[in-house]
């Protein structure tokens, strides 16, 4: 069974992998970094003009980092929104996924809080810094390899 958007990206014979329906009913499409403008703004086109929400996470040790997008559809009644699930998967070395920020404005804070709790560099992003770390953190506080520095040895060292 495919959904709405899934069915229209495999008619127009582009690029995605269906990974299910969540417990809502709210279909899950994976999309490949290099995909994901295309089919960016091809969602908003389409209609999926709201982003509800932007995060990510560590998938696993050493493994892949992912960006997940909500995206609702009004079309006849608010009361009965079309939703979707786009998840970018990227490789843990470089992490790199084209900013959605252009079309969706609201992606801006929540993209530079994947970039600074993770890593996930967002290409063409305007203000792409870290937003919730100081500048001088290093490292990705919320990569499951991360190793939380020993704070109490830092102010003792004074």
């Amino acid at each position: 069974m495919q959904g709405r958007l899934s069915a229209w990206l495999v008619k127009h014979e582009l690029v995605h992998r269906s990974l299910g329906f969540d417990y809502q009913g709210i279909e899950i499409l994976q999309i490949k970094p290099e995909d994901w403008d295309s089919i960016a703004v091809i969602s908003y086109v389409y209609g999926y003009n709201y982003l509800r929400s932007q995060c990510a996470y560590d998938v696993a040790p050493g493994g892949f980092l992912a960006s997940v997008y909500h995206l609702t559809r009004i079309q006849y009644g608010v009361d009965q929104p079309e939703e979707v699930c786009i998840k970018v998967f990227a490789p843990r070395r470089n992490p790199k996924i084209p900013s959605v920020f252009w079309i969706w404005r609201s992606a801006d804070f929540q993209e530079r809080e994947s970039y600074d709790m993770l890593g996930i560099s967002y290409e063409n992003h305007p203000r792409l810094k870290r937003i919730l770390m100081p500048e001088s953190w290093i490292g990705w506080p919320l990569r499951k390899d991360y190793i939380a520095p020993n704070f109490y040895e830092i102010q003792d060292a004074h």
